[in-house]
């Protein structure tokens, strides 16, 4: 069993070094492995210490800010071409990971011929929740970040199921979702050969939900694998859940994902939302709105 861990780092050293630890006491039985670590256009260049190079870890680098797409897209290559995994791994940067979280994934993904996505249930790293205030210290660390991914397309929404609640086993079961987070995402190398990579136009949000409907669409499953945990800083190095950057790519990728793969009625909404946005009073909305009327995906410049 061959499978390629990429780890994309943009100015967020200490998140990545954090996340390499983990994975440092991650169970690898049976699996040849390999860390790709993807610095993406980083200010100061992510570089690692004698001790903490050894021959599972590699590291490329991109000289400009790729996003989270094309620095994932950047470490698939590479891995494909140097590596030939039979799966590739994407895996925040701002993550820590249990000993058995990538021996769930593939246990789950090799018993389900038909699977080609799977992700892990992942949670809020500790103190980091949204309402931190509202859980007892007790129960912080077991806060929901993902239980499986669902799509509202009436409201035009991809959202986490479960997200904010305390974790009391209601999500302890595998299931399907309707799609997979990027955050932690097992992807079957048939799905990068048939469906393709992810679509450098979204840059940063909704790639991951893109490329679950596409799998779906050619008749793969999406598995949600609670036995594989990972928490999740959340926002890292994107300025966090509210910013600027977080609202604009929010607004403008929702426009392409509907556009793109939803039904006509829904498309009628989303026509709806734009003429809202462009006449409504945020400026990084109507950026946004208008920056995909006239085709300005990948990275843009906010001012």
């Amino acid at each position: 069993m061959e499978v390629a861990i990429i780890i994309v780092n943009y100015n967020s050293a200490n998140d990545t070094k954090n996340c390499l630890s983990s994975l440092t006491n991650a169970s690898f039985s049976g699996i040849n492995h390999k860390i790709i670590i993807v610095d993406n256009g980083s200010k100061k260049p992510f570089s690692l210490i004698k001790n903490e190079i050894n021959s599972h870890i590699e590291l490329i680098r991109s000289e400009a800010n790729l996003g989270f797409t094309g620095g994932n897209n950047l470490g698939i290559s590479h891995a494909i071409k140097n590596y030939h995994p039979d799966y590739l791994l994407l895996l925040n940067n701002d993550t820590v990971v249990e000993p058995n979280f990538l021996t769930a994934l593939i246990k789950a993904m090799e018993k389900n011929p038909q699977a080609g996505l799977a992700s892990s249930k992942i949670y809020f790293q500790k103190n980091r929740e949204f309402h931190k205030k509202s859980y007892q210290r007790i129960q912080r660390g077991k806060i929901l970040w993902y239980g499986g991914g669902s799509i509202d397309w009436a409201n035009l929404a991809a959202f986490h199921r479960g997200v904010d609640e305390i974790d009391r086993g209601q999500f302890d079961h595998q299931q399907i979702s309707d799609f997979a987070t990027g955050c932690s995402l097992l992807i079957k190398r048939e799905i990068i050969e048939k469906v393709g990579i992810l679509d450098k136009r979204y840059f940063l949000y909704f790639e991951d939900v893109d490329l679950s409907v596409r799998a779906s669409k050619m008749g793969y499953q999406i598995l949600f694998v609670p036995d594989s945990i990972v928490w999740h800083k959340n926002a890292g190095s994107s300025e966090g859940v509210g910013s600027r950057i977080h609202e604009y790519y929010q607004t403008r990728n929702r426009l392409l994902f509907t556009f793109k793969h939803a039904k006509l009625r829904f498309k009628l909404t989303a026509i709806k939302l734009l003429l809202q946005n462009l006449s409504g009073p945020s400026d990084i909305k109507k950026k946004a709105s208008m920056d995909f009327l006239t085709g300005q995906f990948g990275k843009q410049t906010l001012i």
